[in-house]
């Protein structure tokens, strides 16, 4: 039989394609040699391009993992290939974030932790936030600098900007025991002074809902979104005085997987949040699962402020194993980020097909609604009901 061309292969060279099926547009980003790539995330340069960070090397939570950095040319549509920037010795550095401050300067805010140990898989009681800052757009970055140096601190999402000009940065709290992870609480830092001096606010019985986005609906209104360690459900908590008390998390009707989530608020006022389309077959509350499900990426919109989503499309299908004892077939997709630059666009990115790459999707937000809005279709071949006549 004649060899067959080749189409979707899996090649991170850099380049943004246009998808004419799927009507977005991709590129898989180089990996600069390392062999995994996790945690990605984004922000605008002044110039229209965007910077990307993840946490690359052998194994996360070993002592060769670093934060790389890879730059979207506005013009070219190319991404280049990462640089090493966070400088750790024998030390896990993951989770990246950027932050724009009120100066301008970009902060790159990650978590740094002791390397794995015989008998310690997990070595997240050790971590402290570290950020490095550049002047110059990312292209250079200044020394690490430790944020919180309370061990046992992780982080993964940016420090957010208030209405009322307050600083807010969402963590969790990692211990070292057994239960470590079923134990992990929420709790934010906050600042009236520009990062000068911080204060602490616990959410309450947020024990186990960590990685919590926070949007500001109005003025004083914010609504946190959580990653659930028990894989059912994302959960949802409110504060009614920018952050100073939080309602204890309730479950949203979205599914959780135990993975990361990326929720933003829209310049029209909706909120976007990008997830696994998946949970545990059988979660128990309280009790840490693993499903290995992080697929299929997609992102719904939400416009009561988190209680229905009544839109959403899939981003990432992976490899479409959907039967009860084959999904796990599907590699995995997971960790999104979701960006909205001041053109309106949408951008996302996550660890793409077993951390091998991170990918990345440009779309507008009507290629999130789609051109119709309907809760039932009609289409009956038979009458002509609903076929639209082909060109």
């Amino acid at each position: 039989m004649t060899s067959l061309p080749s189409v979707r292969a899996s090649e991170p060279n850099g380049v943004v394609y246009r998808d004419e099926f799927l009507m977005v547009d991709f590129g898989l980003i180089p990996t600069g040699g390392n062999k995994t790539a996790h945690a990605p995330s984004l922000i605008e340069t002044a110039d229209g391009g965007l910077l990307c960070a993840w946490f690359a090397g052998s194994f996360e939570g070993s002592g060769d993992i670093s934060v790389v950095v890879s730059k979207l040319d506005p013009v070219e549509q190319v991404w280049s290939v990462p640089e090493t920037v966070s400088r750790g010795v024998d030390r896990s550095e993951q989770n990246p974030a950027f932050f724009r401050s009120p100066e301008g300067s970009i902060w790159l805010i990650y978590t740094s932790q002791l390397s794995r140990q015989e008998g310690k898989d997990n070595m997240q009681f050790t971590s402290i936030i570290m950020v490095q800052k550049s002047n110059d757009e990312g292209q250079t970055w200044g020394e690490p600098e430790v944020l919180f140096s309370e061990e046992g601190t992780f982080s993964r999402q940016e420090i957010q900007i208030l209405s009322n000009g307050r600083w807010l940065f969402a963590t969790w709290l990692c211990e070292d025991s057994a239960e470590g992870l079923t134990n992990d609480p929420t709790e934010f830092r906050i600042s009236d002074d520009q990062g000068q001096t911080w204060k602490k606010v616990r959410m309450p019985e947020s024990n186990g809902r960590v990685h919590a986005n926070v949007v500001e609906v109005q003025p004083g209104h914010l609504v946190a979104f959580m990653r659930s360690r028990f894989a059912d459900y994302i959960y949802s908590s409110k504060s009614l005085d920018y952050g100073d008390t939080w309602s204890v998390p309730q479950k949203t009707v979205l599914p959780n997987n135990n993975a990361s989530i990326s929720a933003i608020k829209l310049q029209t006022g909706e909120i976007a949040l990008a997830y696994n389309v998946n949970a545990a077959r059988n979660p128990e509350f309280g009790k840490v699962a693993w499903p290995g499900l992080r697929n299929p990426v997609a992102v719904s919109i939400s416009e009561d402020f988190g209680q229905t989503w009544p839109i959403g499309r899939v981003f990432e299908a992976a490899e479409g194993f959907i039967g009860a004892e084959n999904k796990t077939n599907n590699a995995q997709y997971e960790y999104p980020t979701l960006y909205q630059t001041k053109d309106g666009l949408m951008h996302l990115v996550y660890a793409y097909k077993n951390r091998m790459c991170v990918k990345y999707v440009r779309f507008s937000v009507d290629d999130v609604f789609g051109e119709k809005r309907e809760a039932d279709g009609l289409y009956n071949p038979t009458s002509g009901e609903g076929v639209e006549a082909s060109e």
